[in-house]
């Protein structure tokens, strides 16, 4: 939280805090309603009290209608929406769907049985990491090994590279690519 919007909350609050209580001894008898409205009555007709409670009015309810209407973490949320978030003591680390999808293509391409990949990287709300691999692979290729060992390097690679767990490893052969001589004959 910023400061101010930690200054805010405390000015709030502290306000509120003061409302309830004057409003509870009020209707536990323990504060006179006619003293009470004697004081309202000097604060609000005093020429400099009268100024101070409405700078404070106006400023509580601008804080009221920003926090209300503009939530601060919805530009912090909408940057963690492309990556993952990971925090420790010395701050902060984003780790982008791009990335992850170019450390994928390039385990992918030094596989030499797969040719053109496009992968696709999925987090869920609990940032629960899912690939999705499409890829062309070559005439002579055994595409159940190929996509087993796939599966575990992609794995092995992700967990290695930026300490995330990968859930699934979901591959799509989109073709098998012919070689020359097959072609011609």
């Amino acid at each position: 939280m910023k400061t101010i919007e930690k200054i805010s909350l405390v000015l709030f609050s502290s306000l509120m805090l003061i409302i309830s209580v004057v409003l509870c001894l009020t209707i536990f008898g323990w504060v006179d309603l006619e003293l009470l409205g004697n004081i309202i009555r000097v604060a609000v007709t005093d020429d400099i009290t009268s100024k101070v409670l409405l700078g404070l009015s106006i400023i509580f309810i601008l804080l009221a209608i920003r926090c209300i209407f503009f939530d601060s973490s919805s530009k912090e949320k909408e940057d963690y929406k492309n990556g993952i978030l990971l925090e420790n003591a010395n701050g902060k680390l984003l780790i982008t769907k791009e990335t992850i999808e170019n450390l994928v293509n390039g385990v992918v391409k030094g596989f030499d049985s797969a040719e053109d990949v496009t992968t696709k990287i999925e987090l869920d709300s609990e940032n629960n990491v899912k690939v999705f691999v499409n890829l062309t692979v070559k005439e002579n290729a055994v595409i159940k090994e190929l996509s087993t060992n796939l599966q575990n390097k992609i794995k092995e690679t992700v967990k290695k590279s930026s300490d995330l767990e990968v859930k699934e490893v979901n591959i799509k052969v989109k073709n098998i690519e012919q070689t020359k001589e097959n072609i011609i004959e």
